[in-house]
């Protein structure tokens, strides 16, 4: 059975959730059901992807779970952006969060891309 634990995505995607939980936190409480729940289940969405589409049977199958989690990665790095112009992070977790998520990314999309020449 394929460990997902070994992938660099999955280990990006895992400290990218934690970090965002850590972050909204502070959120504003009338938020709960709002910026930061979606945030927090964008995030997850990223590295639940990777697992569930890591034990898939097929290339195919682990392609098409990858697309789902980069797109929702593009939704955590808006969601970011939405959090940071309502100041409810400082600048400086906001820049730390980008981070993260570009990095992961990037190595999500080299992941897809090196898997699709393979195919």
């Amino acid at each position: 059975m394929r460990d997902h634990r070994k992938l660099r995505a999955f280990e990006l995607a895992d400290q990218l959730v934690m970090s965002v939980y850590s972050a909204t936190r502070t959120f504003p409480k009338d938020e709960m059901f709002g910026l930061t729940s979606q945030l927090r289940r964008a995030s997850v969405s990223i590295a639940s992807n990777i697992v569930e589409g890591y034990a898939r049977n097929s290339e195919a199958d682990f392609l098409r779970f990858l697309d789902m989690a980069f797109g929702s990665i593009r939704e955590v790095e808006y969601q970011l952006t939405i959090a940071k112009r309502l100041e409810y992070t400082s600048s400086d977790t906001a820049e730390q969060l980008a981070s993260q998520a570009d990095e992961t990314a990037r190595v999500l999309a080299g992941l897809i891309r090196s898997l699709r020449s393979n195919a």
